[in-house]
């Protein structure tokens, strides 16, 4: 029996450069242009190196998942801890560079079950944290979830707050400030409910 192959450590210096060049690329030239040569080339490192970190480019892309998914979720616990609640979870979910990264992951998720399956996880543990924190939210203000479910509350404003910047990015504006005059209506009207004491 062969022994297993080492592994770079996972707080190397190094490994996260590579998640670094890993992300940019997705940034600027979508996931396709991801690749362990490619990373390599930009790094200027052999790709053996790339590959003592990680074995395969599905490694590759699962460290930049998980990388982002712990600096996403540590910036929506933020978001849910400040004042004005739907609105700190409408703008964190509204930034130009996560909708972008999201969407390529998204498409390689069509093509790469690993991707896939730490994408949904990711997305099942931040829908929990939201749906806790906006039940608690809106029970504080007395409103019934029976009236607005606390679940399809954060699913709205993460996909239609998604999918709006995404359109901006494409230069296809029109009904947004209809939309954005809506949302901001119903924030206000949640947002300023007054808080119920605590019986």
């Amino acid at each position: 029996m062969t022994s297993p192959r080492r592994m770079g450590p996972e707080n190397s210096k190094t490994r996260l450069r590579f998640l670094d060049i890993a992300e940019r690329l997705m940034l600027e030239e979508g996931y396709a242009a991801v690749g362990i040569r490619r990373v390599a080339r930009e790094a200027g490192v052999t790709p053996a190196l790339i590959h003592y970190y990680f074995r395969t480019l599905d490694d590759l892309f699962v460290a930049l998942i998980r990388r982002r998914s712990e600096q996403e979720l540590e910036a929506q616990e933020r978001a849910l801890e400040s004042g004005g609640l739907l609105r700190s979870l409408w703008a964190y979910n509204s930034h130009p560079r996560g909708a972008t990264l999201n969407v390529e992951f998204i498409a390689l998720s069509n093509h790469r079950k690993a991707v896939r399956a730490e994408l949904v996880g990711y997305a099942e543990r931040a829908r929990e944290l939201q749906r806790k924190a906006v039940a608690d939210y809106l029970k504080a203000r007395g409103i019934d979830p029976e009236t607005l479910p606390p679940l399809a509350l954060t699913v709205l404003i993460s996909t239609v707050s998604r999918a709006l910047t995404i359109e901006d990015a494409m230069g296809l504006t029109v009904g947004h400030d209809e939309a954005l005059a809506l949302v901001e209506e119903y924030l206000r009207k949640i947002d300023g409910a007054p808080v119920q004491d605590a019986e």
